[in-house]
């Protein structure tokens, strides 16, 4: 089964606003959402994007990304880098086995934040943990939000950025490993990239310290 995620039922999905932004000053400040994709996929790397959508020129239609079908995030991701500062943060899996998956998706968000055009003035961060930052940004204020994807327009639209810039490398990283379906799963553990493991072996696109690789390579 491809890695395209299911749609959740408009009763129990959050739509995204601008309120948290506004809370912080917004539009006055540049006020960055910080998200992060690929924290549970077994093989490539982990993708953080922070954008700063310029106010009244936010595009229609941004939800958290696993709301979007691909075609969908494909076009408001157009829409969000013409209109919005952003950047990523990419953490290959080499250096997540190195550090662990917690500490390279702080890493790649930390990445993104220092990356942007003009430094963000307040950081709106998915999760329950903010990045360490180095520098002026150790000095902005940071707030994490739980699900903050579902709640903050500029999570959301970086959560956007981050998925379809990883699935895009994911796409050029299966033209090296074909047989993984890289393609369609995004490295995630279904059932395609499992018997292709069993078949062909760890690429060296895997995260072996993740425990489905670290097994098959232990035996």
């Amino acid at each position: 089964m491809s890695h395209e995620t299911r749609k959740i039922p408009s009763k129990i999905a959050r739509i995204p606003d601008y309120s948290l932004e506004e809370s912080l000053g917004a539009p006055g400040l540049r006020i960055a959402g910080i998200d992060e994709v690929g924290r549970g996929a077994w093989a490539g790397p982990v993708v953080a994007a922070a954008v700063i959508l310029t106010h009244g020129q936010i595009p229609e239609g941004i939800r958290d990304s696993k709301l979007l079908r691909k075609p969908q995030r494909e076009e408001i991701f157009e829409r969000i880098t013409r209109s919005a500062d952003f950047a990523v943060g990419i953490i290959d899996s080499e250096e997540i086995d190195r550090i662990n998956i917690l500490q390279a998706s702080l890493k790649a968000m930390a990445l993104a934040a220092a990356k942007l055009p003009r430094p963000p003035q307040a950081l709106l961060v998915d999760g329950r943990q903010t990045p360490g930052l180095s520098g002026p940004l150790s000095r902005i204020p940071a707030r994490a939000i739980v699900k903050g994807d579902s709640k903050s327009l500029s999570i959301a639209a970086a959560s956007i950025v981050a998925k379809v810039t990883r699935d895009r490398l994911m796409t050029e990283l299966a033209k090296d490993g074909p047989a993984y379906g890289w393609e369609s799963n995004a490295g995630y553990g279904t059932r395609t990239h499992r018997d292709a493991l069993n078949r062909f072996g760890v690429s060296k696109q895997h995260r072996r310290s993740f425990f489905p690789i670290h097994k098959i390579l232990s035996q």
